[in-house]
């Protein structure tokens, strides 16, 4: 999921919502309609039109992508039943959007997750940095928190038992010495040659063309990780057969290798199909 969310509504969302899905069929269709599926780009839709190309047909699915680059009109759909399910999100912007929405969009199954990592141009190892140097991190609040836990995970610094995700700069209870300058996240990448280092988002991460698995001095870990992206539905949804067939071939041996072949680390499968 693209990290750097703004939820956003009114006369452009429903327009947006009007041309985006005026031929989408409602989620009450039978095993033998296609699902229809909302997606972010990258890599969400690719994952899924790996699956359309070369797993769904035996599979006995037919399978629908829209593509999306707002990140509230796919919920929104997903709710009035426009369209199916969407694959573009984790947990804790969920919840967020559900609570302020009062929608009621759930899980199925982890697939995947883009890494947040920690780069820097000079720093070569977190071991180096020092007091006294400059971290940028995103300003939001589901980036910022989740920047500041893989800081604190890397011992450099310390936060307030308990706040979890939801971690601000104030909740630093030891900053040992270091200086933090937030940013919108697009755009910490650029800020790199500005700072000691940076936490990047791992789609900002690609875009400026750094490598997650080989430039990062720091990374999340997939296992247990809140922010595993997942395919979703409305309540109530969970066992449409379809839904049950895509959310199978999404954890399977093929996806994992697609994954692990296509990004080479730069999004990590968060699920643990067998070999």
């Amino acid at each position: 999921m693209r990290k750097n969310i703004k939820l956003t509504a009114g006369i452009a969302a429903t327009a947006a919502l009007a041309l985006g899905l005026s031929a989408c069929g409602s989620a009450d269709a039978g095993d033998s309609k296609a699902l229809v599926v909302a997606a972010s780009p990258t890599p969400h839709a690719d994952i899924l039109n790996y699956v359309k190309d070369n797993l769904a047909e035996k599979a006995g699915l037919k399978l629908e992508v829209r593509e999306f680059t707002d990140y509230v009109l796919p919920n929104t759909a997903t709710e009035t039943g426009q369209v199916d399910a969407n694959f573009f999100q984790h947990k804790p912007y969920l919840d967020d959007f559900n609570k302020k929405n009062n929608t009621h969009i759930v899980p199925v199954v982890n697939v995947h997750l883009e890494p947040l990592g920690l780069y820097s141009k000079n720093i070569k190892s977190v071991k180096d940095i020092k007091a006294g140097q400059t971290i940028a991190v995103p300003n939001d609040t589901t980036n910022g928190g989740r920047a500041l836990q893989l800081l604190a995970e890397n011992g450099l610094i310390t936060i307030k038992p308990g706040v979890g995700t939801n971690a601000k700069l104030s909740d630093i209870t030891d900053k040992k010495g270091l200086e933090f300058k937030e940013l919108e996240a697009a755009t910490v990448p650029r800020a790199l040659n500005d700072v000691d280092a940076a936490v990047i988002n791992g789609n900002y991460a690609i875009e400026a063309k750094l490598s997650p698995a080989k430039d990062a001095i720091a990374l999340e870990k997939a296992d247990g990780n809140p922010y595993a992206n997942f395919l979703a539905v409305k309540e109530g949804n969970e066992k449409d057969a379809r839904v049950q067939k895509l959310a199978k071939l999404l954890n399977s041996p093929e996806v994992k290798k697609y994954i692990e072949d296509t990004y080479k680390g730069s999004v990590i499968p968060a699920f643990g199909a067998a070999k």
